[in-house]
């Protein structure tokens, strides 16, 4: 019988690599940031020893993600300040475009509540914040892509 966690990261991948997919950038792989999630926790502590394995992966991964996209902003704004105008090409726009818009913790809310059907409080005791704070996320992503969507409706 295995008591190193192996068969409980086993069984909690599955969710863990979606949740990784909806939170996480584009240009990361879900598998990488699950994996970089584990490495980190497993440094501090064994899974089985976690009251929580799964809600402290997700807050992980979170954390990883919200890390990354300071990292990514420091990085474009100097490429901002190197480039010449003109010279980067546009991507073309998306609905993978329109959830970057959000942060990795509205992104992680949303996934939560709206894919996975978690209610806001159990949304909240996975990523550490209150109840409430779920529900105003949640209320502020639907209406950025709202938004988002009208606009990019309205465009010719």
């Amino acid at each position: 019988m295995e008591d190193d966690g192996s068969q409980l990261f086993r069984e909690l991948y599955p969710s863990l690599r979606a949740f990784a997919a909806a939170v996480g950038s584009w240009d990361v792989e879900p598998d990488d940031l699950v994996q970089e999630a584990l490495a980190r926790s497993l440094r501090r502590h064994r899974l089985i020893d976690l009251e929580s394995p799964a809600a402290y992966l997700r807050t992980t991964i979170v954390n990883l993600t919200m890390s990354a996209g300071r990292h990514r902003a420091v990085r474009r704004r100097t490429w901002a300040r190197v480039a010449t105008e003109g010279s980067i090409e546009q991507p073309m726009p998306s609905d993978l475009a329109d959830l970057e818009q959000l942060g990795p913790l509205d992104r992680a809310v949303m996934y939560l509540v709206h894919v996975e059907g978690r209610s806001h409080a159990e949304a909240a005791a996975v990523l550490g914040i209150t109840e409430q704070a779920s529900r105003s996320r949640s209320s502020r992503a639907t209406a950025v892509l709202r938004r988002t969507i009208t606009a990019e409706e309205a465009t010719p």
